[in-house]
């Protein structure tokens, strides 16, 4: 049988602090304010504030808005369908904003 000495009596607790120790700062990380590593959920703003983009629909709902998107999308523009405090607006790059009126002018005659 092995020998205890009084080393042995400290190794437990100690080793058992350490872990609980370990655990409060990964807990800490992990739950600390500004760092986290889950994506925070969109904030909306006014349609001016989607930097380059620019809204060229303003359609009732988001189904209406994703409608012409997919409409867009499907005529080769890239387009963007953002939830701002105005309602739904499709937005496209200033360049593309001619032919994205087109688009949505022919599809709805």
């Amino acid at each position: 049988m092995p020998a205890w000495n009084s080393f042995s009596y400290f190794f437990g607790p100690l080793c058992a602090l350490l872990g609980v120790g370990v655990l409060v700062l990964i807990l800490r990380w992990a739950n600390s304010r500004g760092k986290s590593v889950v994506a925070a959920p969109p904030r909306l703003g006014p349609s001016d504030q989607y930097g380059l983009l620019v809204p060229i629909a303003s359609p009732g709902t988001y189904i209406e808005g994703e409608i012409m998107r997919r409409k867009l999308q499907a005529a080769g523009l890239r387009a963007n369908l953002a939830e701002t405090l105005d309602g739904p607006r499709v937005m496209v790059w200033p360049a593309d904003r001619e032919r994205a009126v087109e688009v949505l002018k022919g599809s709805r005659s």
